[in-house]
């Protein structure tokens, strides 16, 4: 089953799924490690892990390179954040093109302005009109060429505060225009307004979150309420800059690295996580 199948099958046989927010190849293999059903190939974390803010700095080929590379690398599929989709309606059905050609099963374009500015950055938030955003949708799926190639469409509606209705009619808008999917996200510490919108949305396709503030919903309860996705995006980086920081502290202080040898990772897991006996199986060979 190739990448994009998997991904379909994922937001579309009627189980919860789960992906991880990665930055780099070696982050998207510990998302695969983990056991994670695919892995979220996030512009937040590509961007910080560049040194900038998420602010549309970045290009198109920074973030379908960073992508690519993790694609390469991974056996589950891998959804890009493609953020606003890097322009208007041709630069979609581009990104979808070139964002198919490297193995990446799925892209995910959302409907604020260019330059976007992240979600939980408290500055305005202005959304799109609904109907541009839509010619955006029918673009990207009019470009791919594997129909089993995912386009998910991100509604901010919630994020500017617009509320659920305004967060229904275009999600509503999005899915006649061709999107296999709804992200729908939230910056309040708990999931109601996102409940209450799949109690109004009854299932008319999948439903995909991101519980980044609301992190005390299980995901037992997203699916029982009707979510076909969860997407924990950016706790692996979140997770290295917290550690990295306190072994690097550690050592710099101590000047030494004993203190730390039992909080990091041997050489031989990092060995194991870029397989290296298959390169040297291959050199043998």
């Amino acid at each position: 089953m190739n990448s994009t199948t998997k991904l379909r099958k994922l937001i579309a046989d009627g189980q919860i799924g789960r992906l991880a927010g990665a930055h780099d190849p070696l982050s998207a293999s510990l998302v695969q490690a983990s056991g994670f059903d695919g892995v979220w190939a996030s512009s937040f974390t590509i961007s910080a892990a560049n040194g900038l803010p998420d602010m549309s700095l970045l290009s198109m080929t920074d973030y379908l390179e960073a992508a690519g590379r993790m694609a390469a690398v991974c056996s589950v599929p891998i959804l890009a954040d493609c953020d606003t989709g890097f322009g208007g309606v041709p630069n979609v059905a581009y990104l979808v093109q070139r964002y198919e050609a490297v193995g990446v099963a799925g892209v995910c374009i959302e409907d604020k302005v260019f330059p976007k500015t992240n979600s939980f950055v408290d500055h305005g938030q202005e959304l799109l009109d609904a109907n541009e955003f839509a010619l955006k949708i029918e673009a990207g799926k009019n470009a791919q060429r594997d129909p089993d190639f995912v386009l998910v469409a991100r509604t901010e509606a919630l994020i500017a505060g617009h509320g659920v209705q305004e967060a229904l009619h275009r999600a509503h808008r999005y899915v006649d225009a061709g999107a296999d999917a709804i992200l729908v996200h939230s910056k309040k510490s708990s999931p109601r307004e996102v409940i209450e919108f799949l109690d109004a949305w009854q299932g008319r396709a999948p439903v995909v979150v991101v519980p980044t503030t609301y992190h005390d919903w299980h995901f037992t309860d997203a699916e029982n309420a009707g979510v076909s996705l969860v997407i924990y995006a950016n706790h692996a980086l979140r997770a290295a800059v917290r550690s990295m920081s306190q072994v690097l502290s550690s050592i710099e202080s101590s000047g030494a690295s004993t203190s730390v040898e039992d909080l990091i990772a041997p050489v031989s897991e990092v060995f194991e996580l870029t397989q290296l006996d298959k390169w040297l199986h291959l050199e043998k060979q």
